[in-house]
């Protein structure tokens, strides 16, 4: 008995210490590489560009000369770390700076940046840091339910002329005489629950209008937190945070119109925004003519442009957007083309792709179609009105490459001269130059490391290449890029992409259990494309998180199944009502293929870890699909949508709340659980309800469903990782696929 207990005891520190070493793999390895640029920033005036890059020990930044392209430094590193950390009251190392980019201010003079979610200010010549005040507006719950606990920011809005001056009194519209001083009164039907709001004050450019919001306000829905373990003292402190959940009422606008000189006021008919979920501040012509604002109807299954005449009050479609699934809110664009209201560009999905159209303002039609064919418009950078000139990016248009690598593109109004600026086998991110005739490129790849580049904009000439990225070092101490691989999805017809991340010490002659690291959010595509390993910015998992595991003894994968987004709409419209969906038969067939091809792939024992939107799905998994997925570590989950934030949840699921999140519903689904689940939260989350993960928890206790349960006090929604325990929730997430699927050898500690 001595002797098993002793085999054992050693077997279990052995354990250990291979799980730590994974948990710290990331922090040993983050600053092995050099020359690794991220997107650089032009200066206003065009003189010259800023960006960040990997040296050694940590990060610097350099300014580089637009004319000579000169490298320097744009500011003395170890004295800006000492200002800035006697501001924070930190110590903070001159490699490792809290901010990834900073603006120029006072002509040069000094710098802004923005560090732990605080805008600073510091001087470049004394080198002193001062939080720098912000103009905070009202806050809205998710946008659309206005904080009336905090009072909206009434300063009085001077007219163009400087004759007069606008602001709300006793919630009516007041109008000040800045000559007399004389103050009259332009509306008389606001109260407290139909006022006026002053944020949405907008003046024509000829001073003779004012157009303005009235609002009706919406439900204030609380989520109430208790913090049983605050750092400030003994006893537990609650937190009350507005947070409208789908189904609410909602702010309900209206636009009204004042004429100044006859003091006239006009409530514009609503009957082209009848049920509006958001509309956007007055935006008036250049001619003043007209003025126009972005309607989002309820269910997001309409948008339109509403232009609206200043003498009369009438209203019209300058564009009409509709689905009969969803509008995409968050991906709209549009340009006034002259700032008249003739012409507009605007992003449409009407044909099944995302393209670019040219649009009759006036009588709300389409003129032209600029781009078409089967790839998408990713984002407009910019809209030359003379030139009839756009630059922007694309993706899915060269045969042969990812289709979700970006490329950069110029194209004329009537669709003509359709130039691509980048040429790589990658995907890009471009920074033009003010003047539109230079532009720097950083492409990768997550198997190139970033190459920057600087290009002439008119035909995307190399200029000079200001840096290639070096991870020599990195690859030394064991780092190998994860390996895409694409495989046919439920309809047997259409690519999915993926790639996984096998053991370091991978012998192909072994079995490996699989996991995947699910977030099928339908909001944007999610398996990293680009190299930076780490985390890139705030986009995508990360690779040595994933890399981490995998030396475990797993194959770790990620995939981009159906209903996610940058692919055709109908790719995306899978999601439409569909959240349990998540993709799943597309990922299982992904699986199975690379199974066939590799047999290593032990598809018997699957795992699947995810965070918010990917704790649901990673819950999901073994509510739905329990013969393919076995055990499931979910994250701080929206596990029933009814639950969760009004925004996300009814962009996706519609309005009112039907069948749909009820199917969605891990509560609702309990009763159906198979496998392992380690549920994991933040006591404080703040995006994502923490209540919807213990009525789950609630749930399953009632189906008499076992089950492990971890939640962090004082935890975020990033479940402390970025702040507090992150080895801790890392090892519990690592320790439990170990004791679930039984994953044999796995790297041996140092």
């Amino acid at each position: 008995m001595t002797i098993t207990a002793g085999a054992d005891a050693a077997a279990a520190q052995t354990e250990r210490a291979r799980v730590e070493r994974s948990v710290h793999l990331r922090e040993n390895w983050k600053y092995l590489t050099r020359n690794v640029a991220f997107p650089a920033q032009w200066t206003d005036d065009g003189a010259a560009f800023v960006y960040r890059k990997t040296v050694e020990g940590g990060f610097a930044f350099v300014r580089v000369d637009d004319r000579t392209l000169e490298k320097s430094a744009p500011f003395d590193a170890a004295r800006l770390a000492e200002a800035l950390g006697k501001e924070t009251g930190e110590d903070i190392d001159p490699l490792r700076l809290p901010f990834d980019g900073f603006t120029y201010a006072d002509d040069g003079k000094a710098i802004e940046l923005r560090a732990d979610d605080t805008l600073y200010r510091c001087t470049l010549n004394a080198y002193v840091c001062a939080e720098k005040t912000e103009e905070d507006e009202r806050p809205r719950g998710f946008g659309v339910v206005r904080d009336l606990r905090v009072p909206a920011n009434n300063e009085p809005s001077p007219s163009p002329d400087e004759r007069f001056e606008a602001f709300v009194r006793d919630d009516n519209l007041a109008l000040r005489d800045l000559t007399t001083g004389d103050v009259v009164m332009l509306s008389r039907d606001g109260s407290p629950g139909n006022f006026y709001d002053p944020e949405t004050l907008r003046w024509s450019p000829d001073s003779s209008h004012i157009a303005i919001h009235r609002v009706r306000p919406g439900h204030a829905r609380y989520v109430t937190r208790v913090e049983a373990a605050p750092d400030t003292q003994v006893d537990p402190v609650v937190h009350k945070q507005l947070y409208p959940k789908p189904g609410d009422a909602v702010d309900i606008e209206q636009p009204v119109l004042f004429d100044i000189r006859s003091r006239r006021q006009i409530d514009v008919d609503n009957k082209l925004f009848p049920n509006p979920y958001r509309l956007s501040p007055p935006d008036w012509r250049k001619d003043s003519a007209s003025f126009a604002f972005d309607y989002d109807r309820r269910g997001h299954g309409q948008v339109r442009v509403i232009a609206v005449d200043a003498d009369t009050g009438g209203a019209h479609a300058a564009v009409t957007e509709d689905s009969d699934t969803f509008v995409y809110a968050d991906r709209r664009f549009r340009h006034d083309v002259g700032d008249l209201g003739e012409e507009m560009i605007w992003i449409s999905e009407r044909d099944g792709w995302r393209h670019l159209y040219l649009i009759d303002s006036r009588r709300g039609r389409v003129k032209r179609q600029i781009t078409k064919g089967d790839w998408i418009v990713r984002d407009v950078v910019k809209v030359d009105d003379d030139s009839r000139r756009i630059w922007f990016s694309a993706s899915g248009r060269r045969d042969g490459e990812d289709p979700y690598f970006v490329h950069y593109y110029r194209v004329n109004f009537d669709g003509s001269d359709l130039t691509r600026l980048t040429e790589a086998n990658a995907t890009h991110t471009v920074s033009f130059s003010p003047d539109m005739t230079r532009y720097v490129d950083v492409y990768s790849r997550v198997d190139l490391p970033n190459m920057m580049e600087v290009h002439d904009a008119e035909d995307g000439a190399l200029i000079a290449t200001m840096e290639t990225g070096d991870i020599s070092r990195l690859e030394t101490a064991g780092f190998r890029p994860p390996q895409p691989f694409t495989a046919k999805g439920r309809d047997g017809k259409t690519d999915i992409w993926g790639l996984v991340v096998r053991p370091r010490d991978y012998d192909p002659a072994r079995s490996y259990p699989v996991i995947e690291n699910i977030y099928a959010g339908p909001h944007d595509n999610f398996v990293p494309k680009r190299f930076w390993p780490f985390g890139y910015h705030s986009g995508g998992d990360k690779v040595i998180g994933m890399q981490a595991q995998a030396d475990l003894g797993f194959i770790v994968v990620q995939i981009d199944g159906m209903g996610t987004a940058n692919r055709s709409k109908v790719f995306h419209d899978v999601a439409w009502k569909n959240l349990d969906d998540s993709g799943f038969p597309d990922r299982i067939a992904w699986m199975r293929a690379l199974a066939k091809r590799e047999p290593a792939a032990d598809l018997s024992r699957v795992g699947i870890y995810g965070a918010s939107a990917g704790g649901q799905s990673a819950l999901n998994a073994l509510l739905f699909h329990p013969e393919f997925y076995t055990a499931a570590v979910a994250y701080a989950g929206c596990y029933d949508n009814r639950m969760d934030k009004i925004s996300w949840n009814e962009q996706w699921l519609g309005w009112p709340v039907d069948q749909s999140y009820l199917d969605a519903s891990g509560v609702v689904n309990a009763h159906r659980l198979q496998g392992d689940l380690l549920m994991i939260v933040g006591e404080q989350d703040s995006n994502v309800d923490p209540a919807s993960t213990l009525q789950v928890a609630d749930a399953l206790i009632e189906a008499d469903k076992d089950f492990e349960l971890l939640v962090v006090p004082g935890g975020e929604h990033s479940v402390g990782r970025s702040t507090g325990p992150i080895d801790y929730v890392q090892r519990r997430q690592f320790e439990f696929f170990l004791r679930k699927l039984s994953a044999p050898g796995g790297l041996a500690p140092d």
